[in-house]
């Protein structure tokens, strides 16, 4: 099952765990707030396969449960 991904700015704390943990999904912004840069955050292009375990490592590691998940892309 493919994962589209999103980080919410909002509860974001930037922290850095997605960064290192999911270097080719996530980056940061000028704030230091992470996002996707598969998508600029939008969720509309799945996480390749090659990724997933990083990213769901990222997902789980969150603090504060930022990092999204979804098995259907955001239209």
């Amino acid at each position: 099952m493919p994962y589209y991904t999103w980080v919410d700015k909002e509860t974001c704390i930037a922290c850095g765990v997605c960064g290192a943990t999911a270097s080719r999904i996530f980056d940061y912004d000028d704030e230091g707030l992470a996002f996707s840069k598969l998508d600029s955050n939008s969720a509309t292009i799945p996480v390749p396969a090659d990724d997933e375990s990083d990213f769901i490592d990222a997902f789980e590691s969150c603090p504060t449960e930022s990092i999204k998940k979804s098995s259907t892309p955001e239209l």
